[in-house]
């Protein structure tokens, strides 16, 4: 037994709709790592439920999966706007929020994150964001969600890590600078708690003083 087997067993179980689209998402969808999985998947959920949050933000749909994870654990009258800019996913997400019973909580928006963000009403504060989407586009990120943020409110960021390459002074393509930058920018902000988790590619939390 792999220690990944070892974990899945000794965590709270994978719901059988989240087990279909992860196996349709390794069958028919390239970079299929990109998932992400009954692990992050069930700490995605958990935060969500610790959280509570009435505005919830996604930055990078993919499959979906991450999506319904946040989606489930939504309190009443909780939405989550989330954003895809490869429109080519539209079918793939779409029967993946049908396969669920938590679909009827999510808001798809195709495009470029940056740009679709202003279109979530602007007097309510976002709750949750979870960022997973173009690397080189972190710092931007992070600089037009934090002062919608509420106090209080957590901001999730994946793949932190990068593969290691984050402590590679040689690795200077443009996603690597981009999360690099991104790391560096909130280490030095006061106005947030962060902590970097050393799980699959690395997922740094993010509260808002």
């Amino acid at each position: 037994m792999t220690l990944e087997e070892y974990i899945d067993r000794h965590i709270s179980p994978e719901p059988q709709e989240l087990r279909q689209i992860h196996r349709r998402t390794q069958l028919g969808l390239v970079n299929p790592r990109m998932c992400s999985g009954h692990l992050q998947g069930r700490l995605l959920s958990m935060l969500t439920a610790m959280q509570r949050p009435l505005l919830a933000v996604e930055l990078g749909t993919y499959a979906a999966y991450s999506t319904l994870c946040i989606a489930e654990s939504l309190p009443p009258g909780g939405v989550l706007h989330t954003f895809e800019s490869n429109d080519e996913l539209e079918d793939f997400i779409a029967a993946s929020l049908a396969s669920s019973p938590y679909g009827e909580k999510v808001r798809v928006h195709f495009g470029k994150a940056l740009r679709l963000l202003d279109t979530i009403g602007q007097e309510q504060e976002i709750d949750l964001a979870f960022i997973d989407a173009d690397k080189r586009e972190y710092p931007a990120y992070y600089k037009a969600l934090l002062p919608r943020m509420s106090h209080g409110g957590l901001m999730i960021a994946d793949n932190t890590l990068w593969d290691g390459h984050v402590t590679d002074p040689d690795s200077v393509d443009a996603q690597t600078m981009g999360i690099k930058e991104f790391n560096d920018i909130v280490a030095s902000d006061p106005a947030v708690e962060k902590v970097i988790l050393p799980m699959r590619d690395g997922l740094t939390l993010i509260r808002k003083i």
